[in-house]
């Protein structure tokens, strides 16, 4: 291989790959969100809450999540995390509600966190990725002038 093709084949390699800092100066890239691809999902007694996120391409990845309560679709919502201006935005689109965003405050290689103190509830929305693999979602914020914090462990399922 000459020294061209060689120099060819680098510049290939680096424009395929995502390239995503973890220093807090570095803009975020919806890439370092990866481990949030795919299907999760938490039941109870009568219940379950799906999500599935598609992997990220494009500077967004694009997700959906539901709530099934006794056999019926309680709730739904339409979500996407974008880069915008350096950062990643959260966007959802819950069944009945306009859309909202929530810029991200707080990214690690296993935590982000996303506020908007303009919003009614929730304020804050988190996800994190546990050491044995599950999902701690939660999301956050003032009802009725007390802070409340609702939790949703989730487990990785197969997508159907």
């Amino acid at each position: 291989m000459n020294h061209r093709n060689a120099i060819g084949l680098l510049t290939l390699a680096m424009l395929a790959s995502p390239v995503c800092m973890w220093a807090q100066s570095s803009p975020a890239c919806v890439e370092s969100l990866a481990w949030l691809s795919g299907c999760w999902e938490r039941t109870g007694p009568g219940f379950s809450i799906q999500e599935q996120w598609m992997d990220p391409r494009g500077h967004m990845m694009v997700g959906v999540s539901r709530t099934v309560v006794k056999g019926e679709t309680l709730e739904y919502e339409y979500l996407r995390i974008e880069e915008r201006d350096g950062k990643l935005v959260y966007v959802a689109g819950p069944s009945g509600q306009e859309e909202a965003s929530f810029p991200q405050v707080e990214l690690t290689d296993s935590l982000v966190i996303f506020v908007n103190p303009e919003h009614d509830f929730p304020q804050r929305i988190s996800y994190r990725r546990l050491a044995d693999g599950s999902l701690l979602a939660e999301i956050a914020g003032p009802i009725g002038g007390e802070e409340k914090v609702v939790d949703f462990p989730m487990r990785r399922v197969p997508c159907e």
